[in-house]
């Protein structure tokens, strides 16, 4: 009896090229998601910065390629162009913290196939890369309306500049709301 990941890796054991650029700033998620991309028989290489990922581009195109979105030294959205000028079949998929349709739009638009909102579970990064219909499968775990609000709050707060003030007043909140959210672990 065959399990689905079985059926995953032989999908990617047949695939011609298995190259795949793994692109995230955080250094953790970079190793463990490798890692667990390797083991699915993808061939691996990761970058910590738009600019590794950029050198990296120079020797090879991959057929895959993981990007974060926000990164110290830039956008994802430049290495999708990047590989997108050398690679048109490449399938890009664009990993975010930051979920919002905007970005969201502007990633499919640039070229990726997919757009996931961190913490992404390897198996949904896998099933977006393979993905062959018009409409993706929903995450087996989707963050919940609490997270999604938390994230949209550090979003807003992040381009605020981190001024507690003009994050409540872009929000509609009472400024100790805002404080005392922010003061809070993220939720799951």
């Amino acid at each position: 009896m065959s399990t689905i990941a079985d059926t995953v890796e032989a999908r990617i054991a047949g695939l011609e090229d298995r190259t795949l650029l793994l692109l995230d700033d955080d250094q953790a998620l970079r190793t463990r998601l490798g890692r667990a991309l390797e083991s699915r028989g993808f061939e691996v290489t990761t970058a910590g910065s738009v600019g590794e990922a950029t050198l990296a581009l120079r020797t090879r195109q991959p057929a895959f390629a993981v990007l974060d979105m926000r990164l110290e030294d830039g956008n994802g959205l430049k290495v999708v162009e990047a590989i997108r000028e050398h690679r048109q079949d490449a399938r890009i998929v664009m990993l975010t913290g930051y979920g919002a349709i905007a970005t969201a739009v502007a990633a499919v638009k640039a070229g990726a196939v997919d757009y996931l909102s961190k913490p992404a579970d390897a198996d949904d990064v896998v099933k977006a890369l393979l993905a062959t219909g018009d409409a993706p499968e929903p995450p087996e775990n989707p963050m919940s309306a609490d997270r999604v609000r938390w994230e949209h709050i550090q979003r807003v707060y992040e381009l605020c500049e981190h001024n507690v003030s003009e994050t409540a007043r872009r929000l509609g909140m009472h400024r100790r709301t805002l404080q005392r959210i922010l003061a809070k672990r993220a939720p799951r």
